[in-house]
């Protein structure tokens, strides 16, 4: 069976990155990385990664339709597979990063995974804007299962990927019982003293 966990390889040194991002490799279905990596790292530290496994950019797009377009265009061309974008800003805004390579994955945030982090999101209405835009799937938090099991009833058969196992300390059990596809965990791999045999454990875990 293939993989089912994803690496947040939320490191700011890009040798280490790179060096994780290799030692991993056997044992993710894609690593995910956010702004951190890539502001000191460049762009070009996505295309490196990309020789290892499927990058998802975590870039949480959130902007007017032509910048959200920028920023997918500037993304899929340096080699991610994929997104993630706030569903905040409208159809529109999320169309516009669908319109640049339908081919790629493009994932809507419905809610957060830190203390307070669903407060403010309206999970029912953002679950009807991914499947509206033809999202690939969407991202909920693995620190509530309850939220997970509910975007589940609201977005069908699109993926679920569930931030939070880990240091924030969620449940992968339960997590993938509530209906998620992918475990995205972080710290709990690339702070280890090895990152393979972290991420081999995690992954087993997931079977």
């Amino acid at each position: 069976m293939s993989s089912r966990l994803v690496l947040a390889l939320d490191e700011t040194d890009p040798v280490r990155a790179l060096d994780v991002a290799k030692s991993v490799a056997p044992f993710v279905a894609k690593i995910k990385i956010n702004y951190p990596l890539v502001l000191s790292a460049g762009l070009e530290i996505v295309t490196e990664i990309s020789k290892f496994s499927p990058v998802i950019c975590d870039f949480k797009v959130a902007d007017i339709p032509n910048t959200n377009r920028l920023i997918a265009k500037e993304a899929f061309e340096a080699g991610a597979s994929g997104i993630i974008a706030h569903a905040f800003p409208g159809p529109e805004s999320l169309k516009a990063i669908r319109e640049v390579d339908s081919t790629k994955d493009m994932y809507v945030v419905i809610t957060m995974s830190h203390p307070k982090g669903g407060d403010y999101f309206d999970i029912e209405n953002f679950c009807k804007l991914a499947l509206e835009v033809g999202a690939t799937g969407v991202v909920a938090p693995a620190t509530r299962p309850e939220d997970v099991a509910k975007v589940r009833n609201l977005v069908g058969d699109l993926e679920i990927i569930s931030p939070g196992v880990g240091a924030q300390g969620g449940s992968s059990k339960d997590t993938i019982e509530a209906g998620a596809n992918y475990i995205i965990v972080g710290r709990g791999i690339y702070l280890s003293d090895d990152p393979a045999a972290a991420a081999e454990k995690y992954s087993k875990e997931l079977v």
